[in-house]
């Protein structure tokens, strides 16, 4: 047991040290446990917002069965869970073209086939199972988020019910999607919500861990500068120090750059061994579908994650000048996770467009949350949300950009602090809680006690009491 001789102590110490630190409590204890909280509240009023949501589904119904006694049936057992509309001898494409779902408030309608009743008849009436009636299924895909299909999924609901109605298997239904405004022929809209659910999942981490990373780097640079007293150095260079300031911002872009690369090479290779779980036959071709963003949406993209990359190094560089060490300025940059997570996590599963007016303020007001956006919207082609983002986070980074320069033009940058009264040490004084190793007294374990005994350095009275333990 030598080797742990003193063990207790260390650990001791080190608790002390740790709890009484109000940036790490407060980071480590009192934000996650908002945090995620929050995002459950959120994640559960979007469900009570879709279940409300799916008592109101309006379905649009295209009878071109129009003198059949099984098709008004249908219908009834559509009524019972769904808000009906008919119109009668209308085929999909002059749906499409009149605009009949915006204008009856709908997204998706049913097409009865001419001839749905004569098959029931086949089916039912002559019992030749061999001939099954059909219907066609059109929904509007509009980003893929978790509460898609409520529409889609009524539907089948009320489908199952009239087979087990009537009879078993006597009705089949086709379905397909409606991307941008024009119909996709069999492409179920539950499997491609499905594919673009697994595919949305790597850019919001993505963009989580590279904000992460830089956040990190940047705070990091600032507070080992400080920390090692080479700032001061730094700072007094014939240079300008607002190109300093860029410098240590775009290393740190750089380096975070890497790391976000290396991390997603790894977790492609696990997004992909879920593939397997896809239904056979499923294999859909995104961009010929019009799912994949353009040349100019990847550039739209790019301009919204530099420039919010920008502002967050910026605020960590700020939120790092407040800091003694690495350890305080990593404490304070993790104040700035929830902002990070919490429209990461959220618009993986969720579909911005389907969320309250308020939430959705909410999340804009938030310049974190817009190169997520920005992902999907380039998706869907819907560029003018990706261009008032980035000019919203444009205004929002020279602000900071703003505040970060003035901050580095000063000395402030390096006397710069923040305290948080009555959440540190309480009891005894600072003066009392440390001490001065007393002359004469040598430790022969450390060259840093020795140093420390040499200049006379101001030392924790548990480092104190650990020295002792070890010199005895």
């Amino acid at each position: 047991m030598v080797l742990l001789e003193g063990f207790g102590n260390v650990l001791v110490k080190e608790l002390k040290e740790l709890i009484r630190d109000p940036k790490i409590l407060l980071g480590m204890i009192i934000v996650p446990l908002l945090m995620f909280p929050v995002l459950g509240a959120i994640m559960s009023f979007s469900v009570q917002t879709a279940q409300e949501k799916a008592t109101q589904t309006r379905v649009l119904v295209l009878n071109n069965d129009v003198d059949g006694n099984y098709s008004d049936l249908f219908v009834s057992f559509l009524n019972a869970s769904l808000r009906v509309y008919v119109v009668n001898s209308t085929t999909p494409e002059q749906a499409m073209a009149q605009d009949l779902l915006s204008s009856y408030n709908a997204t998706c309608f049913v097409e009865i086939p001419n001839g749905f009743s004569a098959n029931m008849t086949q089916h039912i009436d002559m019992n030749n199972t061999g001939v099954r009636a059909s219907v066609n299924s059109y929904s509007v895909f509009s980003g893929g988020g978790a509460f898609e299909n409520i529409g889609t999924s009524l539907i089948d609901s009320s489908v199952n019910q009239f087979n087990r109605y009537l009879a078993p298997d006597v009705l089949a239904i086709q379905k397909s999607s409606i991307i941008k405004g024009q119909i996709a022929q069999g492409v179920d809209p539950s499997v491609l919500s499905t594919l673009m659910i697994s595919q949305a999942i790597a850019m919001p981490i993505t963009i989580m861990i590279l904000l992460t990373y830089s956040m990190q780097i940047a705070a990091t640079s600032v507070a080992m500068e400080k920390e090692e007293k080479t700032l001061e150095t730094l700072l007094s260079l014939p240079m300008d120090r607002f190109a300093i300031l860029m410098g240590k911002l775009a290393g740190s872009i750089l380096v975070a750059g890497v790391g976000a690369l290396t991390y997603m090479v790894g977790f492609t290779f696990y997004v992909n061994s879920f593939s397997g779980v896809m239904p056979s036959g499923s294999n859909i071709d995104l961009a010929s579908l019009g799912l994949v963003p353009s040349p100019f949406g990847y550039l739209l993209l790019g301009i919204s994650l530099f420039v919010t990359l920008l502002s967050a190094l910026a605020l960590a560089v700020i939120l790092s000048a407040f800091a003694d060490d690495v350890r305080g300025a990593q404490s304070l940059v993790g104040y700035i996770y929830p902002l990070l997570f919490i429209p990461s996590l959220l618009m993986i599963y969720v579909d911005f467009n389907s969320l309250p007016i308020w939430l959705r303020a909410v999340l804009f007001a938030i310049p974190y949350s817009h190169p997520v956006l920005a992902s999907k919207a380039v998706t869907m082609g819907d560029y003018w949300t990706v261009v008032w983002g980035i000019v919203y986070v444009s205004l929002f980074t020279i602000g900071i950009m703003y505040a970060a320069s003035k901050l580095f033009a000063t000395e402030k940058i390096l006397t710069a602090r923040l305290r948080f009264k009555g959440l540190g040490k309480r009891g005894k004084t600072q003066t009392e809680e440390r001490a001065v190793w007393p002359k004469g007294w040598k430790c022969n374990g450390a060259r840093d006690l020795e140093e420390s005994y040499r200049t006379e350095k101001p030392l924790d009275l548990d480092l104190l009491k650990l020295a002792s333990v070890l010199a005895t």
